[in-house]
């Protein structure tokens, strides 16, 4: 009887947790998605590199914890799966970023350094929030770890578009906003690499078994 009901208890607590973690991935989901459409927007009102790079992090953001949500409970090969996918998707957004800097770097103009300024801070908002959400959740499996540390990245990354921001009214030019979104870019690489070397061997590891 012990026995039982200290199965059932293991039961139950591991429903609770799966059960918090879909609440919790849908409402950092929900912020990133909303989030995307609001900085997009001003990024490309301000003409602001760094603006735009945060705002398809953001996008993405919203795809990785959309693929953290499905691979809940759906045992480690679909939790590695969705981690090695998370990984591939930010190295996509780092070449897009990249495209994007580029072309600034060509035929730039100084983006609006109170724009910048504004919605920087009101994504960083929303990322310390998604961060305090997920925090709890950061070590639980292979997963929700590579989710927090895409959140984690967004928080890295607003701190840079407000840098960006300062430095464009300071000096009334482009390139400290061009700097910021070259930086983004190579954090992008940098946490791409990491969540795939990590994933790879976990999901050829869980196909074998």
């Amino acid at each position: 009887m012990d026995q039982c009901c200290g199965h059932k208890r293991q039961e139950l607590a591991s429903i609770a947790v799966h059960s918090a973690q879909r609440r919790v991935l849908v409402a950092v989901l929900a912020i990133n998605l909303a989030m995307f459409f609001i900085e997009f927007g001003a990024g490309l009102a301000a003409r602001s590199s760094a603006l735009q790079a945060d705002a398809v992090d953001m996008l993405g953001d919203a795809i990785v914890y959309g693929l953290s949500l499905w691979a809940v409970n759906r045992g480690a090969r679909w939790e590695a799966g969705a981690a090695l996918a998370k990984g591939l998707l930010i190295l996509a957004f780092f070449v897009f970023i990249v495209f994007e800097v580029t072309g600034k770097l060509v035929n730039g103009v100084p983006p609006s350094s109170t724009l910048m300024l504004v919605f920087g801070g009101i994504a960083l908002v929303a990322n310390l929030t998604c961060l305090a959400l997920l925090w709890r959740f950061r070590r639980l499996n292979i997963n929700m770890k590579s989710t927090f540390e895409c959140s984690r990245n967004d928080v890295a990354a607003n701190l840079g578009v407000l840098v960006a921001a300062g430095g464009v009214a300071m000096t009334g030019r482009g390139w400290p906003d061009i700097v910021v979104g070259a930086v983004i870019a190579l954090l992008f690489l940098r946490s791409a690499v990491g969540v795939i070397a990590e994933a790879w061997p976990a999901w050829r590891a869980a196909r074998r078994q």
